[in-house]
């Protein structure tokens, strides 16, 4: 059975969609199979690969139209990565949309049929805790949560924290914190620096991988492409999701939240 992160933020803007993508894209570079899963009515994954609305067929298909989910999931040139996009969605059938995601059993079977021979899936969420985000965090193993080093996303982040009891107490007992990631962090900025170290030392199961502020991220948008597909030298950014990628499996693997406890190491001598 997949493990399956859900990616969700209180909060709109701290780079979700980026994460997303990125992330799995570094997870099949390492070379884990994984399912990219758009569940963001605005079809975010799809206009961050340069696709104009409704280019790629996908979910809405699927539920709307009881298209096989064979036709939706499409995998991309690289090996190991495949994608289940938003799909083509008219306005006036945003509503239907969102209540299929959110309000009927037809996600969980989806999801099922389309993880088959993936072990990792990401859950790409709307901004906010809605109704479809929490339809995500209820079938999902973990949450990843990107946070914005900015006071007013300190405030936010104890609302998902809270939403993640209630549904691990009543509808789904085995979701866990993956990882709250410090996202656009400015280290040339003291406020910045302050609320990083805020929540290192004040919030649980804050990762060691940090996602700064870059022009980089603009030019990926501006090509369609992820961080590791930009031409020349690898960026230190896209780095950064490799090691992103290698502590969250260490979690997983593991079972443990972060932040939850270290293992026991033995006693040891340098000399």
């Amino acid at each position: 059975m997949s493990r399956r992160i859900c990616i969700a933020s209180p909060k709109g803007g701290v780079g979700k969609t980026t994460t997303s993508l990125n992330l799995a894209v570094a997870l099949a570079e390492l070379g884990h199979s994984v399912l990219l899963a758009d569940l963001d009515p605005q079809g975010g994954v799809g206009h961050s690969l340069a696709k104009k609305d409704g280019a790629l067929a996908g979910l809405a298909e699927v539920l709307l139209q009881n298209a096989p989910v064979s036709q939706a999931v499409i995998q991309t040139k690289l090996p190991g990565l495949s994608l289940l996009p938003r799909g083509v969605l008219e306005p006036v059938d945003m509503l239907a949309f969102e209540d299929a995601l959110a309000r009927t059993t037809k996600l969980e079977a989806v999801l099922a049929e389309a993880e088959r021979n993936q072990p990792i899936t990401i859950l790409d969420t709307p901004s906010g805790l809605g109704s479809i985000t929490r339809k995500a965090l209820s079938l999902s193993d973990w949450l990843l949560l990107p946070f914005q080093t900015e006071s007013l996303a300190l405030r936010s982040v104890t609302q998902i924290l809270k939403l993640v009891e209630h549904i691990r107490r009543t509808d789904n007992p085995k979701l866990r914190l993956l990882g709250i990631l410090p996202s656009m962090v400015e280290k040339q900025k003291s406020h910045s620096l302050d609320i990083l170290e805020t929540v290192w030392t004040g919030l649980p199961g804050v990762l060691d991988a940090t996602i700064p502020r870059h022009e980089v991220f603009a030019e990926a948008s501006r090509h369609g492409a992820p961080l590791a597909f930009l031409s020349g030298p690898p960026s230190p950014e896209a780095v950064r999701f490799k090691m992103l990628a290698t502590e969250v499996v260490g979690i997983m693997e593991r079972g443990n939240e972060k932040g939850s406890g270290h293992e026991n190491q033995p006693s040891r001598t340098l000399l």
